[in-house]
């Protein structure tokens, strides 16, 4: 939100510098993000002052040209050569002197130096407005008509100013600041000065008119407030220069004379208007109700939009819609060059349903921005009438009928119970209690009653204005009176303490996480962190919906309306952002959470780690050929990760997964706790990935549950192992870890561990056979193995092969 400090000091005038008004907004709680000083015209005119032309002659070497004395307030007057037709002696002139820096209206600035024309010397420059940026004029010199001295500045006379402009950081509670007037408040507590309001005084209507424009509210809940004014006589055109410059002080483009008004006054009241064609107002009625569900309206954007049920809206009498209530204008009601007659509107609209409707229809205006945080509806009539006046003198404008003001169920003041023992107990000093009213009566906080409680403390009964939306509690006036206070004012005790430890959790989830992300980027791999939001679409399929998912009630954007059921598709998001800009080689993980709806209106919340990898797996040089990321290479990164966490070798089974094609289950302790595999070709399809996935995804949550945090030590072996290799034929569906399983339970003591290091179908096994070549490696911590004890054991393995999996041992 942008402020500006010159319009801000007409309505709390003050001398204090922009520097310091900014320190005491942001020790306030408006933080000022930076301050911008902004010039009406480039460069200010400095170095550019008044001055009196002396003498006037005929160049002596340049038919064209004139060389003058000028009078510019110095001791001696200046030798200034002079091109323009229309100088002569005794004109004032306005003349930049020597080191001032000219914007002219075209071309690029330039600086003015001493220099020599045609043999004379000339010390400035007289000037044209177009030269100094003040018009497009260069038929001649700017001739004055003045009495003011010379060597007055320039910009003194032109009533150019500089302006200080704010850029504040507005959190969404404090919508009474979102104003210039919102802004004085705050100042009018912090310097404990008076800030008023525009005058309206001079505001009259008349008593009645026959022509006026009735109002209708038919949801009061929604609108509790809805007032208008009819104004004739319009003429519409541009603004003027003061209107145009306090709108361009704050970021916003002039449009003309009406809604230029309407723009200044949001921004000076905070209260928003919107500007009707009284002409195109049917039936001379205006009816606030909720629109009909798929009603197609017009904006003025000229979008067509289909209506909701629970969008609210300006209709007129025969209930067509005309705008969008406190969020967009309708094309066909709207002001044009030919209007004569408008109806400007000022009301209070419920937050909550203006958000609605700026939501669904993805509209956010300076209006929607206000309303959906809390506008104040006193300040209803009062932006009703500043806009009138303004009106008046910028359009012509006549005030037609009076104001048309529905407000069945005035909106009134919040009641606060204030304890002062707690003001000190919460902020931990003592504040005065004078001290206390006075904070209170600068935010127009008003004291209804004072008492006291059994222990004779002093409890007051406050009155909170409707525009302090975000003050409904003891604890929130407390705050109140902190941030006027000073949070710089309370001291700090010596020794700070807290009255008890807190319990830290064991193990400590945080360090887990930080501890596998460093194993992860330590093999390569980057974290990304997704939106937990996603498209319902990825998930429904056609004509059947998916009722296990989360829906967002009030979502930002369609492709963004449910909660994620797995962090599956928002990776592979990434994984297409990164391919389709040619960054093919991805090693990716994420600590991500999936939402799930159940059985009875329950939601459950899980935790997971999802690793991706695809692509090559490095880039290819000279050195080394490079080659596609497999299956293994992310089983390595997976089993890494569990050995971790104390479950260095769990069981396997096929994957059994709706998104992966072909792949292992992880099992420990009988619990899957990892899938991994190759993403399905129609899932990568519908995402739009154009090349292979390979994904895994762990069970966090169980993990950490789980994890075993005792480290066992033990001595290394003194006595060399030995290995021993078998090739053993079987049913091509016996998996390899069945038969390492096998072999483990055979085989408890000496058996340290078992691998295969080939795989072979063919014709020669016979059809559905398939070999494993599987290494044993055996060691006994106590003694060097003999050959009889080695061979024991490989028989064991060979019967137990034989007669659990059907085996047939190659020699």
């Amino acid at each position: 939100m942008k402020i500006s400090l010159d319009w801000l000091r007409t309505l709390i005038p003050t001398d204090k510098p922009a520097v310091e008004i900014g320190q005491l907004l942001t020790g306030s709680g408006l933080e000022v993000e930076g301050i911008e000083e902004l010039e009406s015209i480039p460069g200010g005119l400095r170095g550019v002052v008044l001055g009196t032309v002396l003498t006037c002659e005929r160049h002596p070497d340049a038919d064209k040209l004139s060389l003058t004395t000028v009078d510019v307030g110095d001791a001696t007057p200046r030798q200034i050569v002079c091109g323009a037709p229309n100088v002569a002696a005794g004109q004032r002139v306005v003349v930049a002197l020597e080191g001032a820096m000219l914007y002219p209206a075209a071309g690029e600035p330039f600086k003015i130096k001493k220099s020599k024309i045609r043999g004379a010397a000339s010390e400035g420059m007289i000037c044209a407005e177009d030269e100094i940026g003040l018009g497009q004029s260069h038929a001649g010199i700017m001739v004055l008509e003045t009495e003011l001295p010379n060597g007055t500045p320039a910009a003194d006379y032109f009533g150019l100013g500089s302006d200080s402009v704010y850029e504040i950081g507005l959190t969404p509670n404090r919508a009474d600041a979102a104003s210039h007037y919102g802004v004085a408040r705050e100042l009018r507590a912090l310097l404990r000065q008076p800030c008023q309001l525009p005058d309206i005084s001079q505001f009259h209507a008349p008593t009645s008119a026959e022509n006026n424009i009735s109002v209708e509210i038919q949801d009061t809940e929604a609108s509790p407030r809805y007032a208008g004014l009819l104004l004739e006589n319009i003429k519409v055109g541009p603004s003027p220069e003061w209107l145009q410059r306090r709108l361009r002080s704050i970021g916003l483009s002039p449009i003309n004379n009406v809604v230029d008004v309407t723009n200044f006054v949001l921004h000076e009241l905070g209260q928003p208007l919107h500007a009707f064609d009284a002409d195109q107002i049917t039936g001379n009625k205006i009816i606030v109700k909720r629109a009909a569900e798929r009603e197609k309206f017009v904006t003025l954007d000229s979008a067509e939009r289909t209506l909701k049920a629970a969008d609210l809206v300006i209709a007129d009498a025969n209930g067509a819609p005309m705008a969008l209530a406190g969020v967009f204008g309708g094309k066909t009601s709207g002001v044009s060059d030919a209007t004569t007659r408008v109806f400007l509107e000022s009301a209070y609209f419920q937050p909550a349903a203006v958000r609605k409707t700026s939501q669904v229809h993805q509209l956010k205006t300076d209006a929607s921005f206000r309303f959906e945080r809390g506008t104040d509806p006193h300040m209803v009539p009062v932006a009703l009438k500043r806009a009138a006046l303004l009106l008046q003198e910028v359009a012509g404008a006549t005030i037609a009928a009076p104001i048309v003001d529905e407000y069945p169920q005035p909106i009134s003041h919040t009641p606060v119970r204030l304890r002062l023992p707690r003001v000190e107990r919460l902020v931990g000093q003592f504040i005065a209690p004078e001290r206390i009213r006075q904070i209170l009566t600068d935010l127009d906080i008003l004291i209804a009653e004072e008492s006291t409680d059994a222990a004779g403390h002093a409890e007051w009964i406050l009155s909170v204005p409707p525009h302090k939306v975000d003050v409904t509690r003891e604890a929130d006036v407390i705050e109140e009176i902190l941030r006027i206070y000073g949070y710089n004012h309370v001291a700090l005790r010596p020794h700070n303490s807290a009255s008890y430890l807190a319990k830290f959790p064991n193990p400590d989830p945080e360090v887990l996480r930080q501890n596998t992300a460093r194993l992860l980027s330590g093999q390569g791999f980057s974290e990304i962190i997704t939106n937990s939001l996603t498209n319902s679409l990825y998930f429904e399929k056609e004509g059947e919906k998916d009722e296990t998912l989360v829906p967002v009630l009030n979502f930002n954007s369609a492709d963004l309306n449910v909660m994620r059921p797995t962090v599956l598709h928002s990776g592979l998001e990434i994984i297409r952002y990164n391919v389709n800009r040619r960054q093919r080689d991805l090693k990716l993980y994420e600590f991500g959470k999936t939402y799930h709806r159940e059985a009875e209106g329950k939601y459950t919340e899980r935790n997971k780690l999802v690793i991706f990898l695809t692509g090559n797996t490095a880039a290819e040089t000279w050195q080394q050929k490079s080659d596609k990321t497999t299956f293994h290479q992310l089983a390595g990164a997976v089993q890494q990760v569990l050995a971790s966490f104390g479950f260095a070798q769990p069981a396997s089974q096929p994957v059994q997964h709706p998104y992966l094609a072909g792949g292992l289950t992880l099992l420990t302790q009988n619990q899957p706790v990892a899938h991994l595999g190759a993403v399905s070709p129609a899932i990568l399809k519908r995402l739009d990935v154009n090349q292979a996935v390979w994904y895994a995804e762990l069970d966090w949550d169980w993990l950490m549950k789980k994890y075993k945090n005792t480290l066992t030590a033990k001595e290394l072996a003194k006595f060399p192992e030995v290995r021993r290799d078998l090739s053993v034929v079987v049913d091509r569906t016996v998996t390899f870890d069945q038969l390492r399983q096998i072999a483990q339970r055979t085989e408890k003591k000496l058996l340290q561990s078992v691998n295969v290091f080939d795989t072979y179908e063919g014709e020669n096994l016979g059809a559905g056979k398939k070999s494993y070549s599987v290494s044993f490696t055996l060691q006994d911590p106590t003694q060097t193995l003999t050959d009889q004890a080695i061979d024991g054991v490989m028989q064991r393995l060979i019967g137990q092969f034989e007669k659990q999996a059907g085996a047939l041992i190659r020699k």
